[in-house]
């Protein structure tokens, strides 16, 4: 298994170490050819505005979204959920439009307002997770085929959708790798 992690801005490296620790390989995602030999992808954290205007420089939106239509595993960290949903609130940032979610950018707060919290997630087992949110979106909202599978203080921070996973945090910053072992079983 080969797994691209977009590696146009943010924690794409924290990413890939994880992985790396798991015993996956990685390739770093740059442009459309990088998307060939892959058998799931990560977008990172990061700003979203600026991964975005690369994703449209260097043409890889539709590419993506074709391989995430044929059945590609995606998963979106912070910036990453933000651009797979359908529609982001107060916001004319061009996304990719893959999950059924409505998210708002920054709704923790600003950097200063970042923090950490250990947050029951069943899929994961019984031990919390330790999440890390940096400047966090929100999900607003979620269609029916989408299913919440963590909250924080009755705010949806991670969510799935067939072989699509977003989360608000960053999971790539913790030592705990049950996070990225539940996406790849997908």
């Amino acid at each position: 298994m080969i797994v691209g992690v977009l590696a146009l801005q943010g924690a794409f490296r924290e990413h890939q170490l994880v992985l790396a620790g798991l015993g996956v390989s990685t390739c770093q995602v740059r442009k459309p050819g990088d998307l060939q030999s892959i058998d799931a992808l990560i977008i990172p954290g990061g700003e979203s505005t600026t991964i975005s205007k690369l994703l449209a420089d260097f043409e890889l939106f539709d590419k993506i979204c074709s391989m995430v239509e044929e059945g590609l595993p995606i998963l979106g960290t912070c910036a990453g959920a933000i651009l797979m949903a359908k529609e982001i609130e107060d916001s004319t940032l061009p996304g990719l439009g893959l999950m059924d979610l409505k998210v708002r950018r920054n709704a923790f707060g600003r950097q200063a307002d970042s923090f950490e919290e250990d947050l029951p997630i069943p899929v994961l087992g019984e031990e919390p997770f330790r999440a890390v949110f940096i400047r966090a979106p929100q999900i607003t909202g979620a269609g029916p085929d989408v299913e919440i599978l963590a909250s924080y203080d009755s705010q949806i921070v991670m969510a799935r959708q067939n072989k699509m996973l977003a989360a608000t945090f960053h999971p790539e910053l913790t030592a705990d790798q049950r996070f990225h072992k539940y996406f790849l079983s997908l």
